[in-house]
């Protein structure tokens, strides 16, 4: 492993940040602890991570030229990406050059649009899921829904944040969900993936990273979402011993397909002993925001170390703990919040306001987070704590 040194130092090492969210702003502050020199990316100037990065550079990550010039320019260490939206043919080309994509290219544009991954999950790996069909037009959409039958979720083949989701309950839904799908969809793209409904009792991210000494798992962290976007997470979810370790398989299965080091954040759906593989990204994921404060090192400081191969001797919880999401509606260019004081009475609770800039319709603009002697009382805490936050919007 190359030597670690501070920012000042020729022996500094280089992360590029291609996506500059809330969960790519702290793997830059766990970057810098680690004396890492960072510059974050975004389509936007000051996104979250740029304000704590050493520079940065704002252009559309989808612009494969301006992509390669910067990483051309910069010379980084490593690579790593923190959206979905991002020109992956050139990140292979760059990989096959020499340069370290993280976790590698190959996992980055599998994991891109919901066709591949869960084609490789279902078809190659052999991994149990809900029953699906791919569609590219109207008709062979109808086809997909009478095949997989009512109801069903319709999603694009490519989108975040549960953009262009929908149920289809009856007939009178069919054309609806598709308009939504393709109006939802990033980018070009006119493929959708309808899902038949499984029977579970519960959901979860497994948080797995694969590092220098192998694959570790943290404690299974249990989600509640709303139209496909997460606003509740908990940590630790309970599950039968059977289910746990039928997810902790199929996690390690599919990160092995993937390859590289890093952290990945693995969804399933589980009821008893049964458990079926949803999604995966190759890198931390909103739900693991609560290890910040139920686990000794957060998703966000296990990237880090994955990345850097450094060790990770143990995954440690400290407590019960939740998340839950401060949300904003509306427009402004200088959001600001109210109440914050009032959420932060109770004893650990913590308030994370993510500096998003600004707003148009619907954001998520922070979390609020907390433990507890149990999950009741974490998530209760957390619910609270969040619901006497009010965005501003001036």
């Amino acid at each position: 492993m190359p030597r670690i040194g501070t920012a000042t130092t020729r022996t500094a090492l280089k992360l590029l940040m291609l996506g500059s969210g809330e969960l790519g702003k702290e793997v830059v502050i766990e970057a810098q602890r680690l004396g890492i020199e960072v510059i974050a990316c975004d389509r936007y100037a000051n996104a979250p991570a740029m304000q704590v990065a050493h520079r940065s550079y704002v252009f559309p990550m989808t612009d494969a030229a301006r992509l390669r010039e910067v990483v051309e320019a910069e010379k980084p260490d490593f690579i790593v990406p923190e959206i979905e939206a991002i020109a992956t043919d050139t990140l292979r080309e760059l990989e096959l050059e020499g340069h370290r994509v993280i976790p590698t290219a190959r996992a980055t544009q599998l994991t891109m649009d919901r066709e591949g991954i869960r084609r490789l999950a279902a078809e190659e790996l052999g991994l149990k899921t809900s029953p699906y069909r791919f569609a590219d037009s109207l008709e062979s959409y109808r086809a997909a829904v009478e095949a997989v039958g009512m109801p069903c979720v319709v999603k694009p083949v490519m989108s975040s944040s549960g953009k262009g989701q929908s149920t289809v309950h009856t007939a009178a839904d069919i054309d609806g969900a598709w308009t939504e799908a393709i109006e939802g969809s990033r980018g070009d793209s006119a493929r959708v993936i309808v899902e038949g409904f499984v029977d579970f009792e519960y959901e979860i991210t497994l948080l797995t990273a694969r590092h220098v000494a192998g694959t570790s798992f943290c404690a299974p962290v249990g989600h509640r979402q709303v139209g496909g976007d997460y606003h509740e997470s908990w940590q630790p979810q309970p599950m039968t011993p059977a289910a746990l370790a039928e997810a902790q398989r199929m996690a390690e299965k599919v990160t092995e397909a993937l390859g590289g080091t890093g952290l990945f954040g693995c969804e399933f759906f589980c009821k008893g002993d049964t458990v079926w593989f949803s999604e995966i990204s190759p890198r931390p994921h909103d739900t693991g925001m609560v290890t910040m404060v139920s686990q000794e090192l957060s998703q966000f400081a296990l990237h880090v170390r994955a990345i850097l191969g450094l060790p990770i001797p143990e995954i440690r919880q400290v407590a019960p703990g939740a998340s839950a999401v401060i949300l904003g509606e509306g427009h402004s260019e200088a959001p600001a919040f109210d109440g914050v004081a009032d959420a932060l009475t109770e004893p650990q609770v913590q308030v994370r306001l993510f500096g998003k800039p600004t707003i148009g319709g619907h954001r998520r603009l922070g979390v609020a987070l907390a433990t507890g002697v149990d999950l009741d009382h974490a998530r209760r805490r957390a619910g609270e704590a969040a619901a006497k936050v009010s965005p501003v919007l001036e």
